[in-house]
């Protein structure tokens, strides 16, 4: 074991061949924002366990996030849920070996329409399958939060325990569409619902397998917690968003004849907003002080296509028309030093790589460099476009953008502008910030919400 490349704690590997009863003959870092590993364990007989080894090594504010997932996962698993098997957890290492499912994600990767509905349509009455489980038999109470006990509680809590892990009172956030963003969740939270559920918090494509036109396990139950059930109509649309896999058009309809819970589509734009409103909060945290270790290009792709379709949502649940900014030219002559950083990236240093966690930290590199480049050319404009559009809703020009956004954070907690020029402005300027890290939105080009009845 000597020779693979790790830093894994002191005695993992000792237990992972314990649980699988072997030697461990395989171990690859798996290429995800979370850390994961694959390894596969070789018995004597020959047979050999395909796993899938997860760790959590940053708490985020709740050190059981990861024994969270895995009783989630047990108790699914026991209902009849495709999930994928727990070989072992390990409260000492906070390390979880489940097995590797050995389908695929990429929905959006699939040529055949017919192929892409016919997963979406499976994975739509799994999720109505989980929805209408009895809580009280999944025996999840003692490491789950609360209950809640309100619609109002369904829509906010989650939103409110994202706020208390910040560690920084929303008095002092100087980003505009999360104060908004915030208060608008609080004024329009819905006021009645269905039942309260066990929802997954974050689903969709890519956070399940398929095998052929078959879910074969939902994966990721990291937010899983008790809500709304709808909350997971509006991650599906998020998702879809990032992953386009062929529309939405009428999932929604069959999901509420599989589960028998009514569908309302103010609801689950509402929660397409609360699931992007809480995501980018601490999306917004990582890419204000990432560690060097994070892969800072995704979470800045996230940040920026996030915060456009956030702005976007809003608009569509209040019926509010945007019009779209122009932008300059953006054709104008690389640095030199910019140019040779990126050759020799591309051409010297990526082909050479083996691994493929490297190869996309290399590939990631480059996106970053580009970023670095685009800001140096168009910053002056950005901030000019930006401050006048801030002058027309303050009323007067701030010294600069940033003091002019905190002052306009003070007057949305006044409640003192009106929705559709806030949202104007948000969005605006949502568009305008992924224009200029479009190095990073590349790695989800084009991305637009699919419709929904």
């Amino acid at each position: 074991m000597t020779e693979w490349v790790h830093d894994l704690p002191d005695g993992i590997f000792e237990w992972i061949a314990e649980v699988g009863d072997g030697k461990i003959t395989r171990l690859r870092r798996h290429v995800a924002r979370r850390e994961a590993w694959i390894v596969d364990v070789t018995r004597p007989d020959g047979s050999v366990l395909e796993g899938f080894l997860r760790l959590q090594r940053d708490t985020y504010g709740n050190p059981r996030l990861l024994e969270r997932e895995t009783r989630i996962l047990q108790a699914l698993g026991q209902n009849d849920i495709p999930v994928p098997e727990i070989h072992g957890w390990n409260p000492e290492l906070r390390a979880t070996l489940m097995a590797r499912d050995p389908g695929r994600s990429d929905l959006d990767a699939i040529k055949d329409p017919a192929q892409q509905r016919a997963v979406m349509e499976d994975f739509v009455r799994i999720v109505a399958r989980f929805h209408t489980i009895d809580l009280d038999t999944l025996g999840l109470d003692d490491i789950m939060a609360p209950r809640p006990q309100t619609p109002t509680a369904c829509a906010l809590d989650e939103v409110d325990r994202v706020l208390a892990q910040m560690g920084r009172p929303l008095e002092d956030c100087d980003d505009p569409l999360t104060v908004y963003g915030i208060d608008w969740l609080r004024r329009f939270a819905p006021e009645k619902v269905a039942r309260v559920s066990l929802v997954q918090g974050d689903t969709g494509p890519v956070n399940f397998m398929f095998q052929g036109d078959r879910v074969s396990s939902v994966i990721d139950w990291e937010l899983g917690h008790y809500g709304d059930p709808l909350e997971d109509l509006g991650n599906i649309m998020v998702r879809e968003l990032y992953n386009p896999s062929g529309g939405l058009d009428g999932l929604f309809e069959l999901y509420e004849r599989e589960s028998g819970i009514p569908y309302d589509r103010f609801r689950a734009r509402y929660y397409a907003v609360q699931q992007n409103v809480r995501g980018m909060m601490g999306i917004h945290a990582i890419c204000n002080a990432a560690p060097p270790s994070q892969p800072l290009a995704w979470y800045l792709c996230y940040r920026y296509l996030g915060d456009r379709a956030t702005a976007q949502m809003l608009a569509a649940a209040m019926e509010i028309e945007v019009a779209r900014p122009e932008t300059p030219d953006d054709k104008d002559k690389v640095d030199p030093l910019v140019a040779g950083a990126l050759y020799a990236q591309e051409h010297d240093v990526a082909p050479r790589l083996d691994d493929p966690f490297a190869r996309q930290r290399s590939v990631q590199t480059m996106t970053l460099i580009r970023c670095i480049d685009r800001r140096a050319r168009f910053g002056a404009w950005h901030e000019d476009e930006e401050t006048r559009d801030l002058t027309e809703l303050l009323g007067k020009r701030p010294a600069n953008a940033a003091i002019g956004n905190k002052q306009l954070c003070d007057l949305i907690r006044e409640r003192a502008l009106e929705d559709a020029p806030l949202i104007r402005f948000l969005t605006r300027k949502a568009y305008r910030d992924e224009w200029l890290y479009e190095p990073v939105t590349v790695l989800y080009p084009n991305r637009v919400w699919s419709e929904i009845d």
